[in-house]
């Protein structure tokens, strides 16, 4: 499968897909313009669902102390974009860490482990790396 044409524009050669759906897109701009309207990941009805062997999320409030330590929409969509991230999140360990972190009822003590490990560590740096921090 060779390059493909970005299903906004029509125009460039993609370099990204959507996180949600996987559409194939070129920019910022065509980013952004793509996500005017929802969208989701196409359902086949062939494929199982994944099972993690944890029983789900845990929820918990959203609390933010410091306003400014919440990313912005351009630093989510940099991160979202980054082939490097993309390219480390298909690591089946990492995946394991962070659904463990995410369904842990203890969150903070789980990412706390979760930094002794060099997959995740290496992970973080570079989301770091990206916004520039």
């Amino acid at each position: 499968m060779g390059p493909r044409l970005c299903q906004v524009c029509n125009e460039a050669q993609s370099k990204y897909k959507c996180p949600s759906c996987l559409a194939p897109y070129c920019s910022v701009a065509c980013f952004k313009k793509h996500k005017e309207n929802p969208c989701a990941l196409p359902v086949s009805s062939l494929e199982k669902p994944r099972t993690t062997g944890l029983e789900s999320r845990v929820d918990r409030p959203l609390i933010v102390e410091e306003p400014s330590e919440v990313l912005q929409r351009l630093q989510l969509e940099a991160v979202a974009s980054s082939s490097e991230i993309c390219s480390a999140l298909k690591d089946e360990n990492l995946q394991k860490l962070i659904l463990n972190i995410d369904c842990s009822p203890d969150a903070e003590k789980e990412l706390e482990k979760a930094m002794g490990v060099d997959v995740f560590r290496i992970f973080t740096d570079k989301i770091l790396s990206t916004l520039g921090s």
